[in-house]
């Protein structure tokens, strides 16, 4: 099993910035490619972008292209996500999981984007 730890969140103005984080640890050896989720209140968890396993084949929700980059460190086993023109609607609990999910889910970090 692998154990997933998201930071970064926070409130932040509309057309501001964040990078979140997700470090991996447990059975790390098994980690392939990896995504990012969001969930909004009163919405289900959506797809946000992936990260092949060599840091190639990038994938973006469609809302998000141009705005988010996803990239991995596979020393640090940590993946990131550089969240750039932020938007209220933009605004959910960011998780980290393999892609497809095959995880438990972390707790997620909170992103807050005011008007």
């Amino acid at each position: 099993q692998v154990q997933l730890v998201e930071s970064g969140g926070g409130l932040v103005q509309a057309g501001g910035s964040l990078r979140l984080s997700c470090t991996a640890s447990g059975r790390t050896s098994s980690i392939s490619d990896m995504g990012w989720y969001r969930q909004a209140p009163g919405r289900e968890r959506e797809f946000v972008a992936s990260i092949g396993s060599s840091g190639e084949r990038r994938y973006y929700t469609d809302s998000v292209k141009g705005r988010f980059v996803i990239s991995r460190d596979n020393a640090r086993n940590t993946v990131y996500l550089q969240m750039n023109s932020l938007k209220p609607e933009d605004t959910a609990i960011y998780y980290c999981n393999s892609r497809p999910a095959r995880w438990a889910w972390a707790q997620g970090t909170q992103v807050t984007v005011s008007s």
